[in-house]
């Protein structure tokens, strides 16, 4: 199966230019992608054109990640409905370096003739004479040609800067600096790019006599309407600093089965064969949510690492009653923060815990667990009490420091469902 048609069967074919197909036929071509470093890690939104990149290089071409250093200054006002913050050198810096490893993470850099490559685009533009640039390149593509582009035309009643408006001649130079330099003959991105990526195949016309070709992928949305790639506390991020593992992996997890059977054609790498099986073996048994476990598995062991994913999967078993005091303890403290967040809290002293703290005083009168001695007594009594995911039924047990949690908390569960963080400070 050839590229374009493995594309659309996975549905990532949005736009495609006449005689692509054609054109990728001929051997190994040579085809990018850029990314904007508008911050220092990468979201699940932009791992659709990632993995375009993937199943591009998969299907025997050269992919080359294009990220933008230069016109990351700039901005790019595709999508957008006011003029973004520019960014000033250190944070580019930054940011062009979380993007890089993560992307290192889903290309293979060494592997032969179609090796991936990155490219900065602040190396080509860092020594351009701006007169050059205008004279040389701005002449070929005329203001009623970019005016015409939607991404302009969004924009121009509410105002748009100069610089905003430039953008796609530098994009459309990106191109033509690859094609002449890396012999790059071909762009992928998102549908909202389609006329910046034009934009650069129409510069390669005008400028050189040569063509380019290109081809973008739908934006991807939830069945219910809704943004794909955020939560309700905000983006889903690649860095575990800003999104860990466990919430990474429960996004995945908590994905409807219509937006499962999506997902997994755009992010897994598996064969049509092998995808549609699990398609079916999920249909017979949607309960089980096969679909949704393998797409978590996949991606969060490639984000993150497959030690990643297991843990996420003990951290959702402990929120189930299906841990174990030691599962419990493994946790790093930000997992155990995000599986518990939400749940009641409450304080209590370093300096008591060190002393040791009777069970009924520890739930009624430090931390106000259970409302009475008595209810306490009761529940301790029936067996209703656990403490970090043990039970405990005496009354004379003591709460100590060997009981904390990552030397600062202590989980306390009432019934199969009823939660209570207490934080020792």
């Amino acid at each position: 199966m050839d590229f374009v048609e493995e594309l659309k069967w996975r549905g990532m074919v949005h736009d495609v230019m006449p005689e692509t197909e054609e054109h990728l036929s001929k051997g190994i071509t040579t085809g990018y992608v850029g990314f904007d470093p508008t911050s220092s890690s990468l979201t699940v939104g932009n791992l659709v054109p990632v993995m375009l990149l993937v199943h591009f290089q998969n299907a025997g071409h050269k992919p080359v990640a294009l990220v933008g250093g230069a016109t990351g200054m700039i901005g790019d006002p595709s999508g957008k409905d006011e003029e973004r913050k520019l960014l000033d050198n250190k944070t580019l810096e930054e940011n062009l370096s979380g993007i890089e490893s993560q992307l290192r993470k889903f290309l293979n850099f060494d592997c032969g003739e179609n090796a991936a490559e990155l490219t900065n685009n602040i190396d080509f533009y860092k020594e351009m004479d701006m007169f050059d640039f205008f004279r040389d390149i701005g002449k070929h593509l005329t203001v009623s040609y970019m005016i015409a582009k939607d991404s302009v035309k969004s924009r121009l009643e509410g105002g748009m800067s100069f610089t905003e408006f430039a953008y796609q001649l530098f994009q459309g130079y990106d191109f033509l600096w690859l094609y002449e330099n890396k012999n790059c003959t071909f762009q992928m991105g998102g549908s909202d790019q389609w006329g910046n990526i034009t934009s650069g195949t129409e510069l390669i016309r005008r400028k050189t006599g040569g063509k380019a070709y290109a081809l973008t992928c739908p934006l991807l949305t939830k069945s219910d309407g809704s943004k794909f790639g955020k939560s309700e506390e905000g983006n889903i991020w690649l860095d575990p600093n800003q999104t860990t593992p466990y919430k990474f992996c429960q996004y995945w997890l908590n994905c409807s089965d219509n937006d499962a059977s999506k997902y997994i054609r755009i992010f897994s790498t598996r064969g049509k064969e092998e995808i549609e099986a699990l398609e079916k073996e999920h249909q017979a048994a949607p309960h089980l949510r096969s679909l949704q476990k393998e797409l978590a598995k996949e991606i969060t062991i490639r984000v993150h690492s497959e030690e990643d994913h297991n843990m996420a999967i003990k951290a959702s078993e402990l929120l189930f009653g299906k841990g174990t005091t030691d599962s419990l303890k493994d946790l790093p403290e930000a997992t155990l923060l995000d599986i518990f967040e939400g749940v009641p809290r409450s304080q209590i002293s370093k300096g008591e815990i060190d002393k040791g703290v009777g069970i009924i005083d520890f739930l009624v009168g430090k931390t106000a667990v259970l409302p009475s001695n008595g209810e306490a007594r009761r529940m301790l009594k029936g067996g209703g009490i656990s403490i970090n995911k043990s039970k405990v039924k005496e009354e004379d047990f003591q709460i100590e420091a060997k009981d904390l949690l990552n030397n600062k908390y202590i989980l306390v569960q009432k019934g199969k469902k009823n939660y209570h963080l207490v934080i020792v400070d």
